[in-house]
């Protein structure tokens, strides 16, 4: 899952170098937090939050699949 997360923020981004997910394995959850750099935060952010809640969205039908849940941070 962390590298479909990785696919989709670097197709949404120019600068690929910037791009860093981090990993954080809970109990009950995995927590993906997702960096880019801070000119491009609005392009995996969208407007009003549509493209992050999409992301969230395909990150939580990938970990049903896997009988997981998972929850994506963008910073």
């Amino acid at each position: 899952m962390k590298a479909l997360l990785e696919y989709i923020a670097l197709n949404l981004v120019d600068n690929h170098a910037a791009v860093q997910v981090k990993e954080r394995t809970g109990r009950f959850t995995v927590t993906y937090e997702l960096s880019v750099a801070p000119n491009e935060t609005g392009k995996v952010i969208g407007r009003n939050g549509r493209v992050a809640k999409s992301i969230r969205d395909l990150m939580g039908v990938a970990a049903a699949r896997q009988n997981k849940r998972v929850h994506v941070d963008i910073e």
